[in-house]
């Protein structure tokens, strides 16, 4: 049986920087990841200090050996099922025990299916300008979708670039938004789009429906994001009214000793901010430990005084 005191499912910047800091107050940890980060198929990652333009996958490499540095263990795997308490299962038969747990396990992108979309994406189809417009700054730029949400994609990108273009998919924007998007130069099309028009590994542009090529260097899409909450859900966490769930600045869950960390539970967070969750998390965990460990030693004490 491996006994921890925290258990952290997800090794991402949240359930890395969260390992750190535990390992660094002297806590056992175990860190279970199935090796699937949400940005992978990025070749870089930005807005990081001192990280800017590093490759997702070396930062995780860093951050793995930084937290077996201090002691903590990262194990490849999924964790099938967790129960209040905390046990948890892998896929591989293996029964971990902790006495907080936190999970950091992201969440999901779901994009049109449009062909060859999926195929580009975190390349040239991508959706944070924040981690990507610098890279693609004044080319010809696309933005995907008709709704308000998109809309307002289509003015935020506009801000890296003088050439762009909203495909509304057949969606008629209102009037206000229309005259919104003509004072800020940006142009409006609304035949779907058929395809992706890939040369040499990278976008040249997207197919229109009635056969036409719009020529565009990268697309901008606002994906539908979805937790990866199954274990949350299975210990019967609290949500929202949009499906996330609830927490509180620490990150602590309805369910006592179980805290949340990342993408999980903040679809907006990027990495940076995900590592900073994942420090808070562990402060409050950690405090938390504390307090137990303070109450036992009182009742020993107390048990040691009476006999």
């Amino acid at each position: 049986m491996n006994e921890y005191d925290v258990l952290i499912i997800g090794g991402g910047a949240a359930g890395l920087n969260a390992a750190l800091v535990l390992g660094r107050a002297r806590r056992r940890v175990a860190v279970v990841d199935d090796g699937r980060p949400r940005n992978a198929p990025a070749l870089h990652m930005h807005g990081f200090l001192s990280r800017d333009g590093t490759p997702p996958a070396e930062l995780l490499a860093l951050g793995r050996k930084e937290v077996i540095g201090y002691g903590g263990d990262v194990i490849s795997g999924t964790v099938t099922t967790l129960t209040r308490g905390f046990r948890a299962t892998l896929d591989n038969g293996t029964t971990i025990l902790a006495r907080r747990a936190l999970i950091t396990t992201g969440l999901r992108d779901q994009i049109p299916d449009i062909p060859g979309l999926a195929e580009r994406w975190g390349r040239d189809v991508l959706h944070c300008p924040y981690c990507h417009g610098y890279e693609v700054r004044d080319q010809p730029l696309g933005v995907l979708g008709g709704d308000q949400n998109a809309v307002t994609h289509a003015l935020l990108i506009r801000q890296w670039s003088n050439d762009v273009i909203l495909f509304t998919d057949n969606q008629s924007p209102t009037r206000e938004q229309l005259e919104a998007l003509h004072a800020r130069g940006v142009a409006v099309e609304s035949r779907p789009i058929s395809r992706m028009c890939v040369e040499a590994d990278a976008l040249r542009g997207v197919e229109l429906e009635d056969g036409p090529v719009v020529l565009r260097s990268a697309l901008f899409v606002r994906p539908t994001l979805a937790p990866n909450d199954a274990l949350l859900r299975g210990v019967g966490c609290e949500r929202d009214e949009g499906g996330w769930t609830l927490h509180d600045s620490d990150g602590a869950t309805s369910v006592a000793g179980l805290y949340v960390a990342g993408n999980a539970s903040d679809p907006r967070a990027q990495v940076i901010t995900a590592a900073g969750q994942g420090s808070a998390a562990a402060i409050a965990i950690n405090n938390d430990l504390v307090a137990d460990d303070t109450h036992v030693a009182v009742d020993r004490l107390r048990h040691h005084e009476l006999h």
